[in-house]
């Protein structure tokens, strides 16, 4: 069965003051008038959902499922809507251990309701009475239900939802399953942001009450959304009621992968922006991409390192268009080769125009100045963002072609992962050819970091490239580290990509964790390029994205505990526009709203006067 993990979710056992002690999940869910779904009672139970409500009116004998009474004339019994399919699926598993409450909402007169709900419960009582299951359905009696010392008057295997201004004896505590109450009591809250803090504490002081008297508690009247949901949830709410349980499970499933909590924060370095805007000879440029960060990614990410980020250090700041030729959803291919050459192309081409025909990039613009450049990636260093800066094929995925443009490009340094298109290329003698272009072929950082001089092949084992949650390691840092100071040597100045390419990865995974942990690592390398440029006090920091992966939004966060709780609408790139940030000579250029052409015009500008 499709949903059969949900058969097995475990029901709300214990209690806890504070939402940040308990773990929730689809369990917590209490399904409200289901019955207007297609499937009612299945949906919900298969969705997950702890807590099944169905508002019964009593008409000619029988309990009829409506929540108004203009519904009763096409109203189903309470029998075949839920008593019925509940014994169905416990017969399918009667050993399943998940536990299952059924609350019954009395519209009418509890005297002439509960008699006959006694009475068409008798065929069941194997699936509902605990005294002859230990697993079976609670039966919660809510609405118009009988008055505490009148519990002990019907069946043991009837409970009752109770009010929080009630009074009850130990007895009458027995019998009580939850209490409930309407938010409105306490709050004129819509759903929308947060409650007040007057609010909150009322609310919060209410679900309490509860608790100590070892009871889960519900509101009833809330907006059923995301938001809500949280909120609720931070009350300590026990039972998050909604319409529509599927959306519920969603918000639950997988949830994992849409929060993160950080387990501590790093500090950030402080600017001293003594050359930051100055109008003074450019004589290196460190471009950093984040492949796929978008503004709710560094959001998401300075939120979880307590609401600091290097990203946060800059003070001029643009935003930059990123649509392809043929479509306003662009690919890395089409991004990357926009910005390293100045040139719109259509998705999947890498370092050619639309007609296929190969356009200068950037590091062959800079070599007839006597600059020298390099590349860096956290992935595949054939993949189409560093591709975009040495190679020409009109199809991003012909690695072992773009390996073989090494040869004929302007690249000095080039490292990453993807060793096998090189090693392995139908061009056998590939690796030759580069060696004596003067490649020197290295396959670690521990051997790179020595390397003084000349051109590096640095290809890593795609082990040292795994995400970071997976333990890569400082990789991107110690790469940036070397090749600064090699290129350092070279009077007449560097140009340097280095590419956090995994935070795109995160986002096509739906997998927030992902995101963050690249994003904080790549902003690691952005405070280290930040030092280099105080330092050198010649140096332009440029950092921007090819284009925004996922969707993100951010339905959740609090920066001083580190969380965020995300959503990504889609597992593709979306047409937003990504920010551009700049720090050194010449910063002011990046001012502004432009095409994502105009990064690779102002470091041309900029570094050659042209």
């Amino acid at each position: 069965m499709k949903y059969l993990l949900f058969l097995l979710l475990p029901f709300l056992t214990g209690l806890s003051a504070s939402a940040q002690q308990r773990a929730y999940n689809a369990a917590n869910g209490h399904s409200h008038n289901d019955y207007r779904q297609n499937i009612p009672f299945l949906l919900a139970y298969h969705a997950g959902m702890g807590s099944i409500e169905a508002d019964v009116f009593l008409r000619n004998g029988e309990l009829l499922v409506a929540h108004e009474t203009e519904e009763l004339p096409t109203a189903k019994r309470l029998e075949s809507l839920y008593l019925k399919p509940i014994a169905t699926v416990r017969k399918e598993r009667p050993d399943t251990a998940r536990k299952l409450q059924l609350l019954i909402d009395i519209k009418e007169s509890y005297k002439d309701v509960i008699p006959v709900l006694v009475k068409e419960l008798q065929p069941y009582l194997q699936d509902f009475d605990p005294a002859r299951n230990p697993h079976a359905v609670r039966i919660v009696l809510s609405g118009n239900v009988p008055p505490p010392e009148k519990f002990a008057d019907y069946p043991a295997y009837i409970f009752y939802d109770g009010r929080p201004a009630t009074k009850y004896n130990a007895a009458q505590l027995e019998r009580i399953a939850m209490i409930s109450d309407n938010l409105h009591n306490y709050s004129v809250w819509n759903g929308k942001g947060t409650p007040t803090p007057e609010d909150a504490k009322k609310l919060a002081a209410v679900v309490q009450r509860a608790h100590d008297n070892g009871k889960p508690f519900r509101f009833w009247g809330t907006k059923d959304n995301p938001n809500t949901w949280s909120e609720l949830e931070k009350l300590g709410v026990d039972w998050i009621g909604t319409d529509h349980p599927e959306d519920l499970h969603s918000f639950y499933a997988g949830r994992e992968r849409l929060q993160y909590s950080s387990p501590a924060t790093y500090n950030i370095y402080q600017p001293t922006y003594a050359t930051d805007g100055a109008k003074k000879r450019v004589k290196n440029i460190i471009l950093l991409i984040g492949d796929g960060m978008g503004l709710a990614q560094i959001q998401a990410a300075l939120t979880a390192n307590g609401g600091m980020l290097h990203l946060g250090m800059f003070r001029h700041i643009g935003l930059s268009r990123t649509e392809a030729v043929n479509s306003d959803i662009t690919d890395s291919a089409a991004g990357g080769t926009a910005m390293a050459s100045g040139k719109k192309t259509n998705n999947r081409y890498v370092g050619v125009d639309t007609a296929g025909n190969p356009v200068t990039s950037i590091p062959d613009t800079l070599a007839a100045y006597g600059i020298k450049s390099g590349i860096i990636s956290s992935g595949d260093v054939t993949d189409a963002t560093p591709a975009a800066f040495y190679a020409h094929q009109p199809e991003r995925s012909s690695s072992f072609k773009i390996a073989a443009d090494l040869e004929n490009s302007n690249i000095d340094i080039l490292i990453g992962s993807n060793r096998k298109s090189f090693i392995a290329n139908p061009d056998a003698g590939l690796m030759e050819k580069l060696q004596r272009k003067g490649f020197v072929y290295t396959q670690d950082l521990e051997t790179y970091n020595w390397a003084m001089s000349g051109k590096q092949l640095v290809l890593l084992h795609d082990s040292v490239c795994r995400p970071v949650k997976n333990g890569r390691g400082a990789m991107l840092q110690a790469s940036l580290k070397t090749t600064v100071r090699i290129l350092s040597a070279n009077k007449k100045g560097f140009f340097i990509m280095a590419e956090g390419a995994q935070i795109d990865y995160g986002g096509h995974a739906n997998d927030l964790p992902y995101v963050i942990t690249e994003l904080h690592d790549f902003d690691r390398l952005v405070g280290d390029a930040l030092r280099f440029a105080d330092h050198d006090g010649e140096t332009l920091v440029i950092v921007t994205a090819d284009h925004e992966t996922g969707g993100l939004s951010i339905q959740d966060a609090s920066y001083r505990k580190g969380f965020v709780r995300g959503h990504f609408s889609s597992d593709d790139h979306t047409d937003i526009m990504v920010p551009v940030f700049a720090y050194g000579p010449g910063a002011a250029e990046f001012m502004g709203m432009y095409e994502n052409t105009g990064i690779f015009d102002r470091i041309v500008r900029l570094m050659t006067g042209r």
